[in-house]
């Protein structure tokens, strides 16, 4: 029945659309389709619609707003009636904390959708929604997004928080934007003839140029990206939108501008973060993140400086155990470590959350522009082999030429055109004449959109694959034995069948929160003594000198606990077990 139910659900609402932000929010359906990319009010009403389609599993919270007033939106799935949210384990996820990495918002959708519209259908997915809660924030950052594809701009336009900045020491904020001068929608290249330039047309293809060997006679001149003197002070796109990396803004490792740049004043002094903070404090349950960003396709985890050392030894098991994983699922894709394999970062968001939160983080960097190929398996081979010497320069002005001149291709025969801009004459009041071409905004962090379905399934099926291993634990009580008049035995063991501890390693070094735990009570009976099992065969036991019938323990991955109570008396003994991400437990017996 449920079934029938669900695939009904399915078929009124599906209603595939194409193409990209024209659509408008009213156009969105139900399940969602992925050969496009939302707009901000796009998003809003997807997540509005899953909650209305999905009361029963959904809940839709604002979690507050962002620099210029916009919400930001989290979608929580978890089934009520197998059990509360705060007692399974929590898995976060989110994107676009940068505005232009807007893919990672599809990621977030793609999984919210997934979830909902599957449950019921597909038997992993039901099982996983019953026993896990999610928690989904499509757009950290929705001031960026909503720049990002409402105005012009480059691939990396509207990346930080907007808020006001002098960047030029002028006492003006925000007041030299580079503009979009022929109005296609897109900041590109301005270049100007001239002779003494350091590029030339590339011989094979008029769209790109090559640099001259040092000595020689150019054509072109690059003036940098589109723009016009917009304060009369001889400078052009020098004071663009303030900016704040909410990436660089968050409460742990955080330092100022001087050392990491678009640090901000102070940690938290984005509004929005400092919201999606106390949401994710008020979810104690949270064990596992994920954190979308663009590019490179990378899952990186921290350290995120080498000053703050190496994690312990058993959080690097788990890390690895799904990195590893996730590299199968994702192919191309590396499993790195941030300061080590890409770059420092101060003041970030994952580091906030595995270091104060005691969650196991990954950050997913999505897309690889080198996923854009248009060759045969020979001419990949010949390619490899080449030299960078074959330039005359030794290089592209976009980069290595054979790897722009196979994205033209790829963009020709597959994209038919849309990512890049062919040059055009332009009357420039300062330059004169010029020509304005390149790639187009919506290319080189961004996959088209008929490479995104795949994108989104493979990275949300990480996820999926690391929810599966957040813990799950059981309780067996033993068979009391009776060693004595009114005295028993009684030994318990908890086993956890999934990779992730009840608490991470480093959660229990620095003590950011009470281990598990695990009391034993009856009206008529009294725990005499009681502590940790190291050796069944010979009896030893670590017993606790105080309050015996509360003991304190972590449940590791794929391992158990043991425990061992003498208790004296007769009648209904309960033990229960409580942890932070390991949930609730509670048995019975009865001593005879």
């Amino acid at each position: 029945m449920k079934r029938n139910l669900i695939i009904g659900l399915i078929l009124i609402f599906s209603i595939t659309l194409t193409g990209g932000e024209k659509f408008s929010p009213d156009k969105v359906t139900i399940p969602l389709s992925f050969d496009y990319y939302y707009s901000y009010e796009m998003v809003v009403t997807a997540v509005k619609k899953l909650n209305k389609a999905f009361p029963e599993l959904s809940r839709l919270d604002v979690v507050g707003q962002s620099d210029e007033g916009r919400n930001i939106y989290a979608l929580t799935i978890n089934n009520p009636k197998t059990g509360k949210e705060l007692d399974k384990p929590g898995i976060y996820v989110d994107g676009n904390i940068h505005g232009n990495e807007i893919q990672a918002t599809e990621v977030t959708l793609y999984l919210a959708n997934y979830l909902l519209t599957n449950y019921g259908i597909n038997d992993q997915i039901t099982s996983l929604v019953d026993r896990k809660c999610f928690y989904i924030v499509p757009i950290v950052n929705p001031d960026g997004r909503y720049h990002f594809l409402k105005d012009g701009g480059t691939a990396s336009s509207n990346r930080g928080l907007r808020r006001p900045k002098d960047d030029d020491g002028d006492g003006l904020f925000d007041e030299d934007f580079p503009d979009d001068l022929d109005g296609d929608g897109n900041i590109c290249v301005m270049r100007k003839k001239d002779p003494d330039g350091d590029f030339k047309t590339h011989p094979d293809d008029p769209r790109l140029m090559v640099r001259v060997k040092k000595g020689k006679k150019g054509e072109w001149k690059i003036l940098g990206s589109e723009g016009i003197d917009n304060d009369g002070d001889g400078k052009i796109n020098e004071d663009a939108e303030g900016f704040v990396d909410p990436n660089r803004n968050w409460g742990f490792d955080w330092a100022p501008d001087y050392v990491q740049s678009g640090a901000g004043d102070y940690p938290f002094s984005g509004v929005g973060l400092k919201a999606i903070s106390e949401y994710v404090v008020n979810r104690p349950n949270i064990c596992m993140t994920w954190l979308f960003h663009n590019t490179g396709g990378m899952f990186l985890r921290g350290p995120s400086t080498k000053s703050q050392g190496v994690y312990p030894k058993g959080d690097v098991e788990v890390y690895d155990f799904l990195g590893n994983q996730a590299e199968r699922m994702v192919p191309g894709y590396r499993y790195l470590i941030s300061w080590k394999d890409l770059y420092s970062t101060y003041g970030d968001f994952g580091e906030w959350m595995s270091m104060t939160q005691g969650t196991y983080n990954f950050v997913g960097e999505l897309y690889m522009s080198s996923q854009e190929t248009f060759s045969t398996i020979k001419e990949t081979e010949k390619k490899k082999r080449a030299l960078s010497e074959d330039d005359e320069g030794g290089g592209g002005f976009f980069g290595d030429k054979r790897l722009e001149h196979e994205r033209l291709r790829f963009d020709d025969h597959l994209n038919q055109g849309d990512s890049y801009i062919e040059w055009k004459a332009f009357k420039h009041p300062v330059y004169g004449d010029i020509e304005i071409g390149g790639w187009a905004k919506l290319s080189t962090r961004l996959s088209p959109p008929f490479m995104l379905k795949d994108l989104v399934h493979r990275n949300a099926s990480a996820i999926i694959f690391s929810a599966k291993h957040t813990p799950e634990v059981s309780l067996e009580i033993l068979k009391p034995v009776k060693i004595g008049k009114g005295l028993y035995r009684v030994r318990t063991v908890l086993s956890n069948t999934k990779a992730i501890p009840t608490m991470s390693f480093h959660s229990k070094l620095k003590k950011l929160y009470p281990e598990d735990t695990l009391k034993v009570s009856g009206k008529s009976t009294r725990v005499v003594a009681g502590g940790t099992l190291i050796d069944k065969y010979t009896d030893k036991v670590l017993y606790k000198e105080y309050k015996p019938e509360v003991q304190f323990l972590t449940v590791p991955g794929f391992s158990k606990v043991e425990h061992q109570f003498l208790i004296s008396g007769k009648g209904e003994v309960k033990f229960h077990y409580s942890s932070r991400h390991g949930g609730k437990l509670l048995k019975t017996i009865k001593l005879k």
